[in-house]
């Protein structure tokens, strides 16, 4: 059978059937867990005009990540009302807390949050800082994570670089990460995110979850 390699790392079995190529590190599930970061109604209703693209693409990865059984994760910004939670040195903070939002919003319904999957609560960028995530996944025995969230130069950037030098096996995909910056948006996915992490399209994920 002839196999055509494409440029994007895939290949085609002559048949139609396209194959993600070696350069993926395939996934152990019991040991593999996907975090959804800031898929909060909240969030989503900034976005009005992307929200719907990126939870078709969010939904399907986690239903097959379900199906795989990889765990699911949540993680959510999240502050009590006046924001105690915020320091004034804090710039980034600030900024949040001038939206006045991120008070009583939840995990976007159309994700289909399973009763066994948790939410992790952060009141930083990255959903490591302050929280039990990584205490967690220790327990679980996780050791590779497919990371996804919005938006890509706040909870991604900030909780990939954590997650690196903490020694995971990363894989981000970028088909359900989103910024409303797309052109550091697409430097980060070619240099930061390529560095630390194997970069999938969706197509790519859900041949590794199958």
């Amino acid at each position: 059978m002839t196999t055509n390699a494409g440029s994007d790392g895939t290949a085609n079995d002559g048949l139609g059937v396209t194959r993600t190529s070696a350069r993926i590190p395939a996934i152990a599930p019991s040991r593999t867990a996907l975090v959804v970061m800031h898929y909060q109604t909240d969030i989503l209703g900034l976005f009005p005009s992307v929200a719907p693209a990126l939870l078709a693409n969010t939904r399907s990865l986690c239903d097959a990540a379900r199906a795989k059984g990889v765990s699911v994760y949540f993680a959510n910004l999240r502050f009590s009302p006046g924001y105690p939670e915020v320091s004034p040195l804090n710039r980034n903070g600030q900024g949040i807390k001038s939206l006045g939002l991120f008070l009583a919003d939840r995990i976007a319904p159309e994700l289909g949050q399973q009763a066994n999957e948790p939410l992790v609560i952060a009141h930083r960028a990255s959903v490591f800082f302050g929280t039990d995530l990584e205490a967690k996944l220790s327990e679980q025995g996780i050791d590779s994570l497919i990371m996804v969230g919005i938006a890509s130069t706040g909870v991604v950037l900030s909780s990939v670089a954590y997650a690196s030098d903490a020694d995971f096996r990363l894989y981000t995909v970028k088909d359900c990460c989103y910024d409303p910056d797309q052109v550091v948006h697409e430097h980060l996915f070619s240099t930061a995110f390529d560095s630390r992490t194997t970069v999938l399209s969706l197509a790519d994920a859900l041949l590794l979850l199958a």
